[in-house]
């Protein structure tokens, strides 16, 4: 083993999170009948802040070693040994999954504080934490595998939780079918990590180079990263049925990474996915599990920088999933609906930043983004609360809480959340010195300076422009209609407004005041100014390097497309501002009646679910209804038909048994029977019969003596 630093105490990070879903989901109900919700959330906090406590300790020792140097290892023991092929049980903290997992407990910490407000007097309130804290085990287990079967392990642990919280609420048919719709889309993704795998380790083990030979290299059988990633050259000389070997299999992993972090075509589950409660968008559909797949593809950067193709592909999917969801998020009226496509979309623009080869940019917007698309889920899950609670104060219970078309003037009832709310709107909108301008402008410009992807990049650029425009406009739209202008309500309802508790608007405040500066770890080269994220991470990527070409162009060039971020930030805000800061505005219900077919398909989504539905959901059932006719009609009709000459059969030997076997038995006992009953008339027991007999048969012997020998 090589002398890498350990980290003994590096397991407990993701079993912290492991034990707190335990307590909580083994005597959670009886704790929270005999003492109420706080034990409940205390142990919910506690071990995710525990787990933030020994990252940081880990952080922090590992900042003070030489950058070749930051890798620790805490193995455990080993888990699957076959032959040759030795895959341990081991945890691995590098400057990647370090900086993933203080950004997945740090927020994920907030998150948990927030619910304990959001959550408040829910029956289920045991089983919303321990669910909670099963998916931060889940998570921290996908970044800290140092090998990928533990990290399908947390991949599919996250799948379920997604499940378990989305449908949290299953009493509602709806959120049990979004829960379910989760799962199934995420399933189709898994099963192309699995094949990536088996064809990853086939490879790896014999498979087959460009001149048709196979090749038998039992010894470099290996799942384990930081080992593929000595080996990844060999694989250059290989192919796969005709494809190149790290093609075939960066394209496998790649679809597994389209369902988990929502890229077309398998995005369709996210916005369904805020059925769940606001924490569970905030935390999953946010900061963490969205992200699994971008993580992913930059732990596999050695592998994914080999084909030209695949990098194509994904800067390309992330690229057009950008632009796509951004056009659905323009006419939403649920407020977490266009948060959820915003999410998709942005995780498309982390898709552009990883698919191009510059890693450690779509790294950096992934943790920009946790900050303020938590803080935008978080205020929405404010508004809600708050809007939930007036209705209910008012008896109102058939408007919708979560429809800004029933919002409007929200800012001087809830202050805290509508300037967090803005601030995290500046930030995703990509205004100067917010933490979403420095990784947004970043990723814009190094598309269009690659030379990685078979597409020129600057059509890439141009796509994420368009892409930027719209997200400004449609999130300012959403900050416009909910807390500005006067209260759409009925005054009763509006008497009923109030901030929330403190225990959501401190978790508020502090994401908010990260989507403020959290882009100060990547300022701009341009700038003149330490990037320190670039740095940090660079060890990790270097061996991606050598396969990573890029154009130079101009700093005056550079300058030049970073105004025009800034210029096309400000247009987005310009043309919200304009048509929806004032509620009386006309304009947009024109543009509707004007434009009536536009806006009922993007208001639709383009009816993608219904083609879905008509196409591949409707086939499973085609076929699943076949499948189930010919079980019913040619199996079960085989297996009858085979019980019905089985029992002919049986009544026919039973006849055989009963008339022959039995009747020559029978026959055979009933002339024993005749003859002996013949036989008793001699045995009279009269002395003057046995001598006529005896006489009889005395004369018979005679008479065959004189008859024979005569």
């Amino acid at each position: 083993m090589e002398p890498f630093a350990q980290a003994h105490l590096l397991w407990l990070i993701p079993v912290l999170p492991l034990l707190g879903a335990f307590i909580n989901g083994a005597f959670g109900l009886k704790i929270h009948r005999r003492y109420g919700e706080k034990p409940i959330h205390v142990v919910a906090i506690l071990m995710p802040a525990l787990s933030f406590v020994i990252a940081a300790y880990y952080f922090l020792q590992m900042t003070a070693l030489a950058p070749e140097q930051r890798q620790m290892l805490n193995h455990l023991y080993d888990w699957i040994r076959i032959g040759d092929f030795n895959l341990p049980l081991a945890f691995w903290f590098d400057p990647l999954s370090g900086a993933m997992t203080l950004m997945i407990t740090f927020v994920g910490t907030l998150i948990h504080i927030y619910s304990v407000g959001y959550m408040h007097k829910d029956d289920s309130y045991w089983r919303f934490f321990a669910y909670m804290n099963l998916f931060m085990f889940s998570m921290l287990t996908l970044i800290l595998g140092d090998n990928f079967v533990l990290m399908f392990v947390g991949w599919e642990g996250v799948g379920l939780c997604s499940y378990l919280l989305i449908s949290f609420w299953y009493r509602d048919l709806k959120n049990a079918g979004a829960g379910m719709k989760a799962f199934i889309t995420n399933r189709v993704g898994d099963f192309g990590f699995i094949i990536g795998m088996f064809a990853l380790l086939w490879a790896l083990g014999g498979g087959w180079n460009a001149s048709g030979y196979a090749l038998q290299r039992p010894e470099n059988l290996t799942l384990v990263f930081r080992e593929i990633k000595l080996i990844a050259p060999l694989l250059l000389n290989e192919q796969i049925f005709g494809i190149a070997a790290p093609t075939f299999i960066c394209l496998l992993f790649f679809w597994g990474a389209t369902a988990k972090s929502a890229q077309i075509p398998l995005y369709v589950w996210l916005p369904d996915a805020m059925a769940g409660p606001t924490p569970v968008s905030a935390l999953i559909h946010a900061a963490t599990m969205v992200t699994a797949g971008v993580y992913m593809v930059a732990r596999l950067n050695f592998l994914f920088a080999m084909s030209p193709v695949v990098m194509t592909v994904v800067a390309g999917v992330g690229a057009l999933t950008a632009l796509f969801a951004a056009t659905i998020g323009l006419f939403q009226t649920d407020i977490k609906k266009v948060l959820a496509y915003s999410t998709v979309s942005q995780l498309g623009y982390m898709f552009m930043g990883v698919g191009i080869g510059a890693y450690w940019v779509g790294i950096f917007h992934l943790l920009t983004h946790a900050f303020f698309k938590a803080c935008l889920f978080l205020g929405s899950g404010s508004v809600i609360h708050a809007m939930h609670h007036a209705y209910h104060k008012s008896n109102n219970h058939h408007d919708d809480p979560q429809d800004m078309r029933n919002m409007g003037g929200l800012g001087q009832y809830m202050p805290t959340t509508k300037w967090t709310y803005l601030a995290a709107c500046f930030a995703i909108a990509g205004f100067p010195f917010m933490s979403g301008f420095f990784s947004k402008d970043e990723i814009l410009w190094l598309n269009f300076a690659n030379a990685n992807t078979l597409i020129p990049g600057q059509v890439f650029w141009a796509i994420g422009a368009g892409a930027a425009l719209l997200t400004a406009f449609y999130m300012f739209r959403s900050y416009f209609m909910t807390f500005t202008g006067k209260f759409r309500g009925s005054a009763d309802t509006a008497h009923h407004l109030h901030e929330s508790p403190k225990s959501i608007t401190s978790v508020l405040k502090t994401l908010g005041v990260l989507s403020i500066i959290g882009g100060v770890i990547g300022l701009p080269k341009l700038w003149h100014l330490p990037n320190f994220l670039e740095h940090w991470l660079e060890p990790v990527f270097e061996t991606a390097q050598p396969y990573l070409h890029w154009h130079h162009y101009s700093h005056g060039l550079e300058w030049g497309l970073m105004a025009l971020s800034v210029v096309i930030a400000f247009t987005g805000f310009a043309i919200a501002y304009t048509l929806y800061k004032d509620a009386r505005s006309k304009v947009p219900a024109q543009f509707i009646q004007k434009y009536p077919a536009l806006h009922r398909v993007v208001y639709n989504k383009y009816y993608v679910d219904e083609f879905y539905q008509a196409t591949f959901i409707r086939g499973t059932m085609i076929f699943s209804n076949l499948c189930d006719w010919f079980d019913r009609t040619v199996v079960d009709g085989l297996v009858n038909l085979s019980a019905f000459v089985t029992h002919q059969f049986s009544k026919l030997n039973g006849w055989h048994d009963n008339k022959v076997i039995d009747g020559a038995v029978n026959g055979l006992a009933s002339l024993t029977g005749y003859c002996g009953q013949a036989l008793r008339k001699v045995q009279t027991g009269r002395i003057q019969t046995y001598l006529y007999v005896l006489l009889g048969g005395g004369l018979v012997l005679i008479l065959i003596r004189f008859v024979i020998f005569s």
